[in-house]
């Protein structure tokens, strides 16, 4: 095998070079890494084993890896500052090693002092540029819902892209990547997706086997990508204005344009300069599907997605009770639903209460930053109003936030009179991550997300104080309302869930149970939806619901959910069942 590389004062010579197996030590030390970790994860937290191989990827993939265990840590900002200064010398050290195990035996390495400065800048850069996005990735495993990461993760690919080549390349800030180093990481990202698609479905022996194979696949990429870079022409007799553009920290800069750009097309978005046709309400979260996976894995009664719907004693529908999401008005949303029901109460629900003819008070999009126990007190006395008008039990049709308000309701009020409950833009397991609740100030990823809440809330029209309310009581109470209508021994319900299938972002690794519904759609507005309000009418009056292109839909669902782990924040524990 010829690699022609360029010695200092040789250039142009063709260098022989050694094959990559003979690497020996690089295959140990990036394999015996991803090993190491998954086997801790193992014994501490199961769930995150996906992300280990990332302990040996290209530096700018294990800086994201390192900086979300950070945040994932919630601690004091002197605890997290000492445990980040040392992960940056643990990481600098790590990088530097794998640099020079993967650089070609016949050509002069860098020099130990000068890679190692070089990896702890790249590590600190990124996680400096990576923070916003760790921080999104943080607020989506508290609030589950897809639209954060689908804000996190073309940052991520941007910066990672801009930086593909530092860490490798001791002057990687005087340079944009090279094309093949930009290659050599994607085919890194695709690689490290599958694996964690995979480990998340295998039991511990296997996932640490496979763990491995994705860390000698890792020492191929820094063996491949450090050969790129021994073969950069050092620039010399450059003209002056050359030196001095190439002194520009050029990389750096990309990475900051990454940044700016996706800030300001999330601006025009929330301020309807540019629209995506997603629906009326970008709503908060909520967490639903995994109670239906819970009921389901434990022989519930299912409302299947087809016959299973309905199916025998599943009465017409008498009241409804709609309860909208996010940045929902009061009291317009029920209308369509009202048209698809002739012959039922339909009543929305209203975030701000009922007057004193007991009817929803009219309400704009900027009153749905409620705690959690708040949310589901109001719910619960809106239902028993609608229940005293009707006579009867009343079905529930929530979307987004209002499924958190079904969970609190449920579990604050047991016994409530309720029929069929329709899920919409559910959101799975609130919640997985938490921070301590209060202002104290205390926690490094709560006053992250805060200050991220503000930006984003003053940037769009539901204030500066964006969903801080509901953010802290999921924090606090959401896991616990979930776990409550999860559990198999809770009072069983008709349950029909329809996830949108950009969800399927957040969604847990597991099967989906025939009483999920998929459909092609962004989080949130399906309320609206003329494609999905015939299948929730059909559920509530008893007929069989029907999806068109739902088996290929449940399998895209489950392919996305499970190589998304890969990218997501790192949890202790899995609600799948089994």
């Amino acid at each position: 095998m010829i690699i022609h590389a360029t010695r200092p004062g040789a250039a142009g010579a063709a260098i022989p070079a050694e094959g990559f197996l003979r690497h020996r030590g690089l295959l140990l030390v990036a394999a015996g890494g991803a090993v190491a970790e998954a086997g801790l994860l193992s014994l501490l937290a199961p769930a995150a084993r996906p992300v280990a191989p990332q302990a040996t990827a290209l530096p700018v993939l294990a800086a994201y890896h390192d900086l979300r265990w950070l945040f994932a840590d919630s601690q004091s900002w002197p605890w997290f500052t000492g445990i980040a200064a040392v992960v940056l010398l643990a990481r600098s050290a790590m990088d530097t090693l794998l640099l020079r195990l993967a650089w070609p035996r016949d050509l002069r390495a860098p020099r130990l002092s000068r890679a190692f400065w070089s990896s702890m800048a790249l590590t600190a850069l990124a996680w400096l540029l990576l923070s916003p996005t760790v921080t999104l990735a943080f607020g989506a495993a508290v609030l589950p819902f897809s639209w954060p990461l689908l804000a996190a993760l073309p940052i991520v690919g941007g910066i990672a892209i801009a930086l593909s080549h530092g860490g490798v390349n001791v002057a990687w800030w005087r340079r944009l990547p090279p094309l093949r180093s930009v290659l050599w990481l994607l085919g890194s990202v695709v690689m490290l997706s599958a694996a964690a698609a995979v480990i998340a479905h295998l039991g511990t022996v296997a996932a640490v086997a496979v763990t491995g194979v994705t860390g000698l696949v890792n020492a191929r990429v820094w063996y491949g990508i450090a050969g790129v870079s021994a073969r950069l022409h050092p620039r010399a007799h450059e003209s002056v204005p050359a030196r001095l553009l190439f002194g520009l920290p050029l990389a750096p800069l990309a990475g900051l344009m990454v940044l700016a750009l996706v800030v300001g097309a999330a601006r025009l978005m929330l301020t309807g300069t540019v629209q995506l046709p997603v629906g009326s309400s970008m709503v908060s979260s909520s967490s639903v599907a995994t109670a239906v996976i819970g009921r389901s894995s434990a022989g519930g009664n299912e409302s299947g997605a087809s016959g299973g719907a309905g199916g025998a004693g599943a009465a017409a529908a008498d009241s409804v009770l709609v309860v909208g999401g996010w940045g929902s008005s009061c009291c317009d949303a029920a209308n369509g639903l009202s048209a698809a029901l002739p012959g039922a109460t339909v009543r929305q629900f209203s975030y701000v209460g009922l007057d004193a003819r007991v009817r929803p008070l009219p309400s704009g999009p900027s009153v749905d930053d409620l705690p959690l126990p708040v949310l589901g007190d109001r719910l619960a006395a809106q239902l028993e109003k609608l229940h005293d008008l009707a006579g009867g039990p009343v079905d529930v049709v929530a979307e987004s936030e209002g499924s958190l308000g079904v969970y609190a309701m449920l579990d604050r009020h047991p016994g409530l009179p309720v029929g069929s409950i329709v899920l919409l833009s559910p959101i799975v397991d609130p919640g997985q991550l938490s921070y301590p609740p209060g202002a104290d100030g205390a926690s490094v990823s709560e006053d992250a997300l805060d200050e991220l809440n503000n930006l984003v809330g003053s940037m769009s029209p539901y204030g500066p104080s964006g969903a801080q309310q509901l953010l802290s009581s999921v924090s606090e109470f959401g896991a616990r309302y979930f776990e409550a209508v999860a559990d198999p021994g809770a009072e069983p319900a008709r349950l029909l869930a329809v996830v949108p299938l950009a969800d399927a972002l957040t969604l847990p690794a597991c099967g989906l149970p025939a009483s999920v519904v998929v459909v092609p759609a962004f989080h949130g507005g399906l309320l609206g939806d003329g494609g999905v309000l015939p299948m929730v009418s059909a559920f509530l009056t008893g007929r069989p619901v029907t999806a068109q292109n739902e088996g290929e839909l449940r399998d895209a669902a489950e392919a996305i959910s499970s190589a998304a782990v890969a990218w997501r924040m790192p949890v202790a524990h899995s609600m799948c069942p089994g």
